[in-house]
């Protein structure tokens, strides 16, 4: 960590610390607020590939959306869903494939990413994006979704009618919200006192827990064939959040699991992508 982010994240963990003092509900607000504020938003230039798409820009709930698609109007759709603080452009290496695989492909950037509008987003906007997505954009029958992708489309699922021949690849899916939150709270050393009201604040917002953000609570509800590729080493959605789900063996789940990748490498590596395409 260089010397300028150590500074910020010394007056992060002061104003946090001056907050909780003066008002735990405010500080939460505040806390809240800035767990879902993605640091760092990617524009870099797209790939050749999005030269060939048709430019899909709409609004949607006061957002500016960017997206793309390829090959309209094909037998069958698959949706790309990108992570926390990423972007539809860097799944470029899949479009291709998808279109000799018959696919109409669609892509989008979330709120608050790339090239769309906004500063936050949180599990159950990306989910309410999702759900909308579908309904202007679908039927879609298959979904490659990475990160906090992958939590939002497995909430998504749980209100979309689909069977076991939707198929969904999950890589590297932010399995428990529970932990995000623990890890955060660690990282700013944030009070222990803030964590009751930063409940009820998730609680207020979506009507239920941090716990219920859960993929592995989501998964045994849906019907979908799905394909979870993981690395053992994600030090940002860690494997012991998904080895309970393993040690549930659910039929309609295949895992896969790789070492030394991390948590953003996985959707780049030759060989992942090689399988998630045949699954697809």
């Amino acid at each position: 960590m260089r010397k300028s982010q150590k500074l910020v994240l010394q007056l992060i963990r002061a104003k946090f610390t001056f907050l909780s003092i003066v008002s735990k509900k405010k500080a939460a607000k505040e806390a809240f607020k800035l767990f879902c504020t993605p640091q760092h938003r990617n524009t870099k230039e797209p790939p050749r590939i999005f030269s060939e798409a048709e430019n899909l820009r709409f609004e949607w709930d006061g957002y500016q959306i960017q997206g793309y698609r390829w090959n309209k109007g094909a037998g069958k759709r698959v949706m790309i869903l990108h992570g926390f603080e990423s972007s539809i452009v860097n799944f470029d290496r899949y479009v291709r494939p998808l279109m000799k695989k018959g696919y109409e492909v669609l892509g989008f950037d979330a709120p608050g990413h790339g090239r769309s509008t906004g500063k936050e987003i949180h599990a159950r906007m990306y989910k309410a994006f999702i759900l909308h997505l579908v309904q202007q954009y679908g039927p879609v029958q298959s979904f490659l979704a990475h990160s906090l992708g992958g939590l939002a489309v497995s909430l998504a699922l749980e209100d979309i009618p689909h069977d076991a021949n939707t198929r969904v690849a999950l890589v590297a899916p932010a399995t428990e919200t529970t932990t995000a939150i623990r890890s955060y709270f660690k990282f700013l050393q944030l009070d222990e006192g803030l964590r009751g009201e930063f409940e009820k604040l998730i609680q207020k917002i979506g009507g239920e827990p941090s716990s219920w953000y859960s993929v592995s609570r989501a998964v045994p509800n849906l019907k979908a064939t799905i394909l979870w590729c993981h690395d053992k080493g994600d030090d940002l959605t860690p494997f012991s959040d998904v080895a309970p789900v393993v040690a549930q063996n659910h039929p309609h789940i295949t895992f896969r699991f790789s070492e030394g990748l991390g948590h953003r490498r996985i959707y780049r590596d030759n060989n992942t992508s090689r399988a998630i395409l045949e699954f697809l």
